[in-house]
């Protein structure tokens, strides 16, 4: 990579768990930026190990800054940045970059993105998206100077690495913006409420709706209670990023292969698929535990107002 000065961090709106910083103020420091937004499952399995890079190299000289750059509306909300970087337990510098200011200054287009900066404030290596964990950690200690066993890391629930071997379902976005493979009957309507149905089988990849919702460009919003979303999908974990703005809490369930999950539920159901949307968030619906193949996973929400923007697998 072409070799560069440390970019601007003067267009951040806010910082949390620091004041203000500066590239003439960490002069001296190593210094590892990581761009994240908190719904987003690829920083999610990464945050283990900058969390644990962060406190085992902070005597060494390291300083891990946090920028989180939202990706959807409601990611732009600072207590719902306070509550994930608590949830996380991040305890390094996060800058609010609403206005996406150090995103450009860095030039930068992914989540997540890790740039690694020397005590002269040249970036040195950068790595975009997961995975390289080993590599990163040894240009960090070459980067401070010393040399020494990796960090352990533990990552549980939807932190955990992805089943990587048998992880056959893309990300796939619900808004018209970037969807593909909407499979209800006559196609979608965008931005206007609008009445869909369940085909009677989706194919591998392929989602639908059922009731009535309202297609727009970064989700789907649904108007009335009893509406439904299904995929069908060939991975270990499930997860839906959703939002209910101030409509919450609204009560979900859960159906796998039209059953009740049983111990194939996610983190944020319970084995009857019980589920509550509560905050805006990525919720893990299903973790299988048996052998992964393809399943369908119907979301029912008891109440308007769920509004859902992106599958993710894992």
């Amino acid at each position: 990579m072409t070799r560069t000065g440390f970019p601007s961090l003067a267009g951040a709106t806010g910082w949390l768990n620091s004041h203000p910083l500066t590239p003439a103020g960490l002069e001296g420091k190593v210094v590892l930026v990581d761009f994240w937004t908190y719904t987003c499952i690829n920083w999610l399995r990464t945050e283990p190990y900058v969390r644990a890079w962060s406190q085992a190299y902070r005597d060494d000289g390291l300083i891990v800054i946090g920028v989180h750059t939202p990706e959807f509306s409601f990611e732009h909300e600072i207590e719902r940045v306070r509550q994930a970087t608590k949830e996380r337990a991040i305890d390094y510098p996060v800058a609010l970059d609403n206005d996406y200011a150090v995103w450009n200054a860095f030039e930068n287009h992914y989540w997540p993105a890790l740039y690694f900066i020397d005590r002269e404030g040249i970036v040195r290596d950068q790595h975009f998206g997961e995975g390289r964990y080993e590599q990163s950690e040894r240009v960090i200690q070459r980067l401070l100077g010393i040399e020494r066993g990796l960090v352990p890391v533990e990552a549980l629930g939807v932190e955990a690495e992805a089943d990587w071997e048998h992880l056959g379902t893309p990300e796939t976005y619900l808004g018209y913006a970037r969807t593909e493979h909407f499979a209800s009957a006559n196609g979608a309507a965008f931005d206007e409420r609008h009445a869909y149905e369940l085909p009677e089988r989706l194919r591998l990849n392929h989602w639908g709706l059922a009731g009535e919702w309202t297609i727009g460009r970064e989700k789907v919003l649904l108007e009335q209670a009893g509406g439904s979303i299904a995929y069908r999908f060939n991975a270990r974990d499930a997860h839906l990023v959703l939002s209910a703005g101030a409509r919450a809490p609204i009560p979900f369930r859960v159906r796998v292969d039209g059953e009740a999950p049983g111990l194939s539920h996610g983190v944020d159901v319970d084995a009857d698929g019980v589920g509550l949307l509560a905050e805006g968030r990525l919720y893990q619906l299903v973790r299988e535990q048996g052998a992964v193949r393809e399943r369908t996973v119907e979301i029912t929400f008891l109440a308007p107002g769920a509004e859902a923007y992106v599958f993710t697998f894992g």
